[in-house]
């Protein structure tokens, strides 16, 4: 059995729906729990529609309900040119559920209700995608996730209960493989054990792919993205990227950790475990390689790999007593900083001062900066770079950093860090 994952740009309109029957296609002899995202950015106005539920704001909640209804809308005629009655039916009883959250909202805006109206979204696609596939002629049936995945009450980043969860999707998952080759589930949710709904954070659909394999003790896990693999640079910032052809599970994690965007860290952990490969290849080439990323690769030290993050704030925390920065200070700093919800990119103290690296567009600055006055002097400086170098050699290093002023520096024996800003 095999687990893919198709996120929302791999189904954004109605030739890539078909490009995923043709990945399908592949793959005829196979069992394949099929893992969906929101399609394109629907997400995004999932979470419009939440912010007017809360605020009853029926002219923002009515606008973006047209415009989800009319993309989704026109991707089901362009699919179902003959017969579209059966899924329009399916996809409308969502609006429906929408509509009557509105109507029966108390205007309370939490986690909790974000979760039960956002991950509508995943329905919509993967209800879209399980009708085509049937249109189609393919062995296949829709499984609801929210019946399977069990979590917590942390809504909007459940934890899950794994012995509970594995115990449902072997006993409401795993058995639809008596009738069909291929199941469409979603991606980014679960459910709590009193039945509500959860959502499992950012990039949640490539945790759901790997919860699956791990609980299925699945051959592979294939994620299908818009790039050849998993690449040692952004492409948009560098020109010549090369592909990684094999990673460890140990590589990826760290450079996930480290800010890469292709596979997130909680992804890669359960397939970890159980030595559960995991492909990372192209949807618009499904015939090439792509990346594998396994258990042990002797190849991980070869090419170096380079981790670009923008638009960084870095904070210099000095106690107003001329204190040294000792474990109490240190205790109290990160109690402050996670009460701002305050997410630490790099760290580093000397005997006076404790340095951290923010995101400026997640960071309330202002916030941060008054949970710390009285006690602490802060300094900071905006608009940095962050760059991260695995496997870095001097020559890499004078690359990225040529041309800039180096603000803060780490170096391990794998990996360098910088801080970069403009040169005046």
């Amino acid at each position: 059995m095999k687990v893919f994952k198709f996120g929302g740009a791999s189904v954004k309109d109605s030739e890539a729906v078909r490009n995923v029957a043709r990945i399908l296609d592949l793959f005829p002899e196979e069992k394949i729990v099929v893992v969906i995202s929101a399609m394109g950015k629907t997400t995004n106005a999932m979470e419009l529609i939440a912010t007017a539920i809360w605020e009853k704001d029926f002219a923002l909640f009515e606008a973006q309900v047209v415009l989800l209804k009319t993309y989704h809308s026109q991707i089901i005629s362009e699919l179902f040119p003959k017969d579209s009655a059966k899924i329009e039916n399916e996809v409308n009883s969502v609006y429906t559920e929408l509509h009557e959250r509105f109507e029966n909202s108390e205007r309370t805006k939490n986690a909790f209700e974000y979760d039960q109206v956002v991950s509508l979204g995943e329905v919509l696609s993967t209800k879209i995608v399980a009708a085509f596939l049937d249109q189609e002629g393919k062995s296949s049936e829709w499984a609801d996730a929210r019946t399977f995945i069990r979590t917590n009450h942390y809504y909007k980043e459940g934890e899950v209960d794994w012995k509970c969860t594995e115990q449902l999707v072997n006993d409401r998952l795993k058995n639809r493989f008596n009738h069909s080759n291929i199941v469409v589930t979603q991606g980014f949710v679960g459910h709590t054990s009193d039945g509500f709904t959860t959502t499992l954070g950012r990039e949640g659909s490539d945790f759901s792919a790997g919860i699956l394999a791990y609980c299925l003790d699945a051959e592979s896990v294939t994620i299908w993205k818009d790039v050849d693999g998993m690449l040692n640079a952004d492409p948009r910032i560098f020109e010549n990227t090369i592909k990684l052809d094999r990673i460890s599970f140990r590589e990826a994690i760290e450079l996930s950790y480290y800010g890469a965007s292709v596979i997130h860290p909680k992804t890669i952990k359960p397939l970890q475990n159980k030595s559960i490969p995991l492909y990372v290849k192209s949807f618009f080439h499904p015939e090439n390689e792509g990346t594998i990323i396994q258990y042990a690769s002797d190849e991980d030290h070869l090419i170096p790999s380079f981790i670009f993050k923008k638009k960084q704030i870095l904070l210099s925390i000095t106690p107003r007593d001329f204190s040294f920065i000792v474990e109490q200070n240190l205790s109290d700093i990160f109690n402050r900083l996670s009460r701002a919800n305050a997410k630490i990119n790099l760290m580093q103290n000397s005997a006076l001062s404790f340095s951290v690296l923010l995101d400026e567009d997640k960071t309330n600055l202002s916030e941060v900066l008054g949970i710390f006055e009285n006690t602490y002097s802060v300094k900071f400086n905006e608009d940095l770079e962050l760059v991260t170098i695995r496997h870095y050699d001097q020559a890499t290093i004078d690359f990225v950093c040529k041309n800039k002023k180096v603000v803060l520096e780490q170096k391990t024996s794998d990996t360098a860090r910088f801080v970069l800003s403009e040169v005046d």
